[in-house]
């Protein structure tokens, strides 16, 4: 019973990480990268649908992405749908393809974009803390119906705390490097 709550925490912790992960990888760093365009959706049909089903998005160099959409007639709609995404790109259209160039990012748009890896990060924190918070309660309650006793309860919520502990320094070494990659020129 105890190394169920335990597991199941550890798996909830995993999810926050790699939902901060997801997070980061939307807070783009002036270098080309197709996740930028991840929230991209294109009217297709007469059903929104996300860019990656339209489009093929690679990386021609460090700071340009080429769109290619599967037909050739939805290319003004992907052109459309990623100047109305608010993204702020204005994407060069060269008749078969896109060209979506990454401006250079001001003093000013890093500092924002970093305020916002570490709004994230606390987010994730937050979301670990409360994972503790239940497993931690669901420990009490088994110490209330008399399944586990008060050591065994101590022993998992030391437990509980070292995987909360590893989680929040995992989320600390990932904010540093988003903050080294937004603050590099």
């Amino acid at each position: 019973m105890i190394n169920e709550i335990k597991k199941d925490a550890q798996a909830r912790m995993q999810k926050s990480l790699e939902s901060l992960v997801h997070a980061f990888s939307r807070i783009r760093t002036g270098q080309a990268h197709p996740s930028i365009l991840g929230g991209v959706m294109v009217p297709y049909y007469g059903a929104d649908t996300p860019l990656n089903q339209v489009a093929s998005v690679t990386v021609k160099d460090s700071r340009t992405l080429q769109v290619v959409a599967f037909e050739r007639n939805m290319l003004a709609a992907v052109d459309k749908a990623i100047q109305s995404s608010g993204l702020g790109f204005n994407p060069t259209n060269l008749g078969e393809l896109l060209l979506v160039s990454m401006p250079a990012l001001t003093e000013e748009t890093r500092k924002g974009y970093t305020k916002q890896a570490r709004d994230a990060a606390e987010d994730a924190r937050v979301a670990v803390r409360n994972i503790r918070r239940d497993a931690l309660g669901q420990l009490k309650d088994l110490v209330k119906e008399k399944e586990i006793s008060e050591d065994e309860e101590r022993r998992a919520a030391d437990d509980v705390q070292k995987l909360t502990d590893k989680f929040v320094a995992e989320i600390e070494v990932a904010v540093k490097q988003k903050e080294a990659d937004l603050m590099a020129v």
